[in-house]
C-alpha cells in the first residue's frame, strides 16, 4: 500500500502519481547500519573472506514493510523453548561454529596499532580516559587536596587525557570467539538479524567486555600495562556520546547480560548461594515510559533462554516489603528497567535512606543528559546513592552530552567513592572512559535537513497541509517528505489543537480520521501504548506529539520529522530529527518551520543543520542552509537560550499571547478568519440563549398550572 498514491486521489484532474527515485527509510533495511563507513581498498582488504557471511546475512534479512505484516517477528516469545539457563560455559552450537569467520577474527586480533587507529578514524570514533585510576586508596585521594589544588589538577588532567584505541569489532559473530560470549546470547543476537556492528557498538563492546587484546594505548596505565582491567566484564565506567539511531541499546545490554551470566557462573563454581531477597543486579534508567518499555522488549529478546529476567517497573510494583502491602507481589528480576520516579516509588520513598539495593552492580543511564538535568537530577542521584555496592559500574549514554553533565557525573562518582571508602575498604576504582562518535552533539548526517520560513502560524498550517496533499514531483533530486512522519509541537495544548484541525484532512479512501493521531503525557498509559502500537503497525501515518517522543524511541520506518514549533534547544533538535534515518537508513527528511517569533532564536538550529551538512560531505543544494542566512540571523544570548529551553516561545504558551480586544490567542492553530469564528460564536451563543429561554418558559408554565392545595 502506497500512502502517497492514496493521498493524491483527492486532487482534481487525476494527475500523474508522484514518483521519485528517492529512497525512504520505510522502503527497506539499510545496506550498512554504520553512519560513517568508507569503502576503500584498505577496508576491503581487512574484510577478505567475509563475502559469504555478508551474503547470507543480507539474504536472511527481510525487507522492512512499515505498512504491512512482516515475516520477522519482534515479540519476546519468538524463539521456541522456554526457561533454561546459560552459565557462560555451555558448548558452542554447531550452526554458530560454522558461521564464525575464524580467519577474519584472527586477522583482526593481529591488527597493528596503526591499522586500528586508521579504522577508528574512518568511523570517526574517539576514545579518551577522563579520570585515570590511581594507585592510592580512594579515601586517601579524597583527603589530600584542597579546592584550589583540585581545580589545578582538573585543568592539568584535561590537557593530558589518555587516548585509547580499542580493536574494533566489525561483526557480532566475532564476540563469541574473541570475548567468550555466551553461546545462547550470541544465538539470540543472530536470531534478531544483527550482523555488522555500528560505530558505537564496534568501539563500546570491546571496552565493556574487557578482553586482553581489545585495547592498545600509547600511554600505559601504571597498574595495567597498557590495557584496561581484564579480570571481569564491564570493568570500566563509560560515557558514550553517539548519534541517534546508532544502536546504543544493544551496546549496553549485551555487556550487562554477559556480566550477569559471568557472575552467576562464578557463584556456581564457588558454591555461593544466590540471594533470595535482592535478586536485582542491574538497573537501567530512562526518562520516559515509552523508552523504558522499548528497552525491556529489546533486552528480553537478547536474554531469551539465558535465565536472565528483565522487568519494567510500573505503578503499583514493590521491590521491598512494607507495612500494609502484604498482598502486593514483590518484583524479583535480574535487570530492572524504569523511570526514576517509578523506581523510587517501588522502593517505598524518594529518599536514599528509605531503602537500598546492595546487590546492584551495574547502573545504566540511557539519555543521561536528561536524567542528570535539573528535571530528573534529584531523583536520579537519590537512586544512584542508594546503590551501595563498592564495585558498582556506571555507564552513561546519549546523543547529546554537555560538559556540565560530564563534570557532574565525575563529581558524583568521586563523592560516592569517598563516602563508601569510610564504610568499606573494598572500593573498586575504575577509569571513566569517554566514547564519542562523529561530531559531539550533532544531528545525524544521513538525512536531509530543511529550514522553512512560514512567516505566521497560518503559514505553518498551510505548509503542513501541503504535505498531506502532495503534488507531482518537480525533480527526482529533490527530497520529499512522505508518510509516515512525526509532527512535534511545543505544548500539549498545541498538539491537541493541531490534531483537531487536521484530523479530517486525510481523504476517506486513504483511511480518513484513523490515519492521524496525537500522543502526549496527559493521556493514560493504556491510551499511549495503544497509539504507539498503531503507529508501529502502520495504521497511523501522521503522529502529532510533544517532546515526549523525542528521545530514544525507535521508529525504524519513519520517513521524516516535522518541527511544527521550533525546538527549545540544540539537544531537542538533535533528538527530534533522530526519529528518522535510524540505523543508517538514507532518505529521511527533517523539516523545521519558523515564523517571525522564532527569528531571534533560530540560529542555533541553523548552525546544527550547517554542521550536519558539513559532516555529510554533500554539495550545497536548495534545501541547505546558506551562509548568507547564518550571517543575517541574530545570535541569541546565553540567557535567551536558557529561557527558550525552559519555557519555549512565550507567545505560544496558553497563558500569554492574547489579543487585547477579542481575548483570543494570537497563535491559534486554525485557518478560519476572525470574522467566521465570530459568526460561529454568535450562532452558538444564540442557540444556548434560546435553549435557556425555552427552559425558563417551561418552568414558568409549570408553576402557573399548579394552584396549590385547598383548605
Amino acid at each position: 500500500m502506497d500512502p502517497l498514491r492514496l493521498l493524491t486521489r483527492s486532487i482534481k484532474g487525476r494527475p500523474k502519481t508522484p514518483t521519485s527515485n528517492q529512497a525512504t527509510p520505510s522502503a527497506g533495511p539499510a545496506a550498512n547500519p554504520q553512519l560513517f563507513h568508507q569503502e576503500n581498498s584498505a577496508t576491503r582488504k581487512r574484510k577478505r573472506g567475509s563475502d559469504g557471511l555478508t551474503k547470507r546475512s543480507n539474504a536472511a534479512t527481510v525487507s522492512l514493510d512499515f505498512f504491512g505484516g512482516s515475516s520477522v517477528r519482534h515479540d519476546e516469545n519468538d524463539a521456541s523453548g522456554e526457561g533454561g539457563r546459560d552459565d557462560g560455559n555451555l558448548e558452542v552450537k554447531a550452526d554458530i561454529e560454522q558461521r564464525q569467520p575464524d580467519g577474519l577474527v584472527k586477522q583482526e586480533e593481529m591488527m597493528s596499532d596503526e591499522a586500528v587507529r586508521e579504522l577508528l578514524a574512518q568511523h570517526k570514533v574517539k576514545v579518551t580516559v577522563l579520570n585515570q585510576p590511581s594507585q592510592e586508596d580512594a579515601a586517601v585521594k579524597s583527603k589530600k587536596s584542597s579546592k584550589k589544588k583540585a581545580r589545578r589538577d582538573v585543568s592539568s588532567t584535561t590537557k593530558s587525557r589518555t587516548r585509547l584505541y580499542p580493536t574494533p569489532v566489525t561483526h557480532f559473530t566475532h564476540l563469541r570467539s574473541k570475548y567468550r560470549l555466551s553461546p545462547t546470547l550470541a544465538q539470540n543476537i543472530e536470531n534478531q538479524g544483527y550482523s555488522a556492528t555500528t560505530e558505537v557498538q564496534l568501539a563500546a563492546l570491546p571496552l565493556m567486555l574487557a578482553s586482553p587484546p581489545s585495547l592498545t594505548s600509547p600511554d600505559a596505565f601504571a597498574s595495567s600495562a597498557g590495557t584496561l582491567p581484564t579480570h571481569d566484564p564491564f570493568s570500566i565506567d563509560l560515557l558514550a556520546v553517539a548519534p541517534t539511531g546508532s544502536g546504543k541499546t544493544l551496546a549496553f545490554m549485551i555487556p550487562v547480560i554477559q556480566a550477569l551470566l559471568r557472575d552467576r557462573h562464578q557463584k556456581k563454581q564457588t558454591e555461593q548461594p544466590e540471594s533470595s531477597n535482592h535478586r536485582s543486579r542491574a538497573i537501567v534508567l530512562a526518562p520516559t515510559k515509552e523508552l523504558a518499555s522499548q528497552i525491556v522488549n529489546e533486552a528480553r529478546k537478547l536474554a531469551m533462554n539465558t535465565g536472565v529476567t528483565v522487568t519494567n517497573i510500573r505503578k503499583g510494583m514493590r521491590l521491598n516489603p512494607t507495612e500494609g502491602d502484604s498482598q502486593v507481589s514483590l518484583v524479583k528480576a535480574d535487570v530492572l528497567v524504569s523511570t526514576p520516579l517509578a523506581l523510587l516509588n517501588a522502593l517505598g520513598g524518594q529518599s536514599p535512606d528509605v531503602y537500598s539495593l546492595p546487590d546492584v552492580r551495574y547502573l545504566v543511564l540511557d539519555e543521561a543528559d536528561v536524567l542528570l538535568d535539573p528535571l530528573f537530577r534529584e531523583q536520579t542521584l537519590a537512586l544512584w546513592n542508594s546503590l551501595v555496592d563498592p564495585a558498582l559500574r556506571v555507564s552513561f549514554w546519549s546523543a547529546t552530552m554537555g560538559s556540565n553533565i560530564e563534570e557532574l557525573a565525575k563529581a558524583t562518582m568521586e563523592t560516592r567513592a569517598s563516602s563508601l571508602a569510610n564504610i568499606s575498604s573494598s572500593v573498586v576504582d575504575a577509569p571513566l572512559v569517554r566514547l564519542v562518535v562523529g561530531l559531539k552533539d550533532s544531528a545525524v548526517p544521513n538525512i536531509h535537513h530543511q529550514l522553512i520560513y512560514a512567516a505566521t502560524e497560518q503559514g505553518k498550517l498551510m505548509a503542513l497541509r501541503q504535505l498531506l496533499h502532495p503534488a507531482p514531483m518537480r525533480g527526482d533530486d529533490q527530497p520529499v517528505l512522505r508518510a509516515p512522519f512525526i509532527v512535534f509541537t511545543q505544548t500539549i495544548e498545541r498538539a491537541v489543537a493541531l490534531h483537531s484541525e487536521l484530523q479530517f484532512d486525510i481523504p476517506p479512501e486513504a483511511g480518513g480520521i484513523s490515519r492521524i493521531s496525537v500522543l502526549h503525557s496527559d493521556l493514560s498509559e493504556t491510551a499511549r501504548d495503544h497509539v504507539m502500537t498503531r503507529f508501529r503497525k502502520g495504521e497511523v501515518w501522521i503522529l502529532i506529539t510533544t517532546d515526549l517522543l523525542s528521545r530514544g524511541v525507535d521508529f525504524r520506518g519513519v520517513n521524516g520529522v516535522v518541527n511544527y514549533d521550533v525546538p527549545g534547544s540544540a539537544a531537542a533538535y538533535v533528538h527530534r530529527v533522530g526519529r528518522t534515518g535510524r540505523a543508517g537508513r538514507e532518505g529521511g527528511v527533517a523539516l523545521t518551520y519558523y515564523t517571525d517569533d522564532d527569528v531571534a532564536s533560530i540560529k542555533t538550529v541553523a548552525n546544527l543543520i550547517a554542521a550536519s551538512q558539513k559532516l555529510r560531505g554533500s554539495g550545497a543544494t536548495a534545501q541547505d542552509v546558506q551562509q548568507w542566512l547564518l550571517d543575517a540571523l541574530p545570535t541569541p544570548s546565553k540567557r535567551d537560550k536558557q529561557l527558550l529551553k525552559k519555557r519555549g516561545v512565550e507567545s505560544r504558551r496558553s497563558a500569554v499571547g492574547k489579543d487585547a480586544k477579542t481575548g483570543a490567542s494570537k497563535t491559534r492553530i486554525s485557518t478560519k478568519s476572525g470574522y467566521l469564528r465570530k459568526l460561529e460564536n454568535n450562532k452558538r451563543g444564540a442557540i444556548a440563549a434560546a435553549r435557556h429561554a425555552q427552559e425558563d418558559a417551561s418552568d414558568a408554565g409549570s408553576d402557573k398550572s399548579f394552584g396549590g392545595f385547598d383548605d
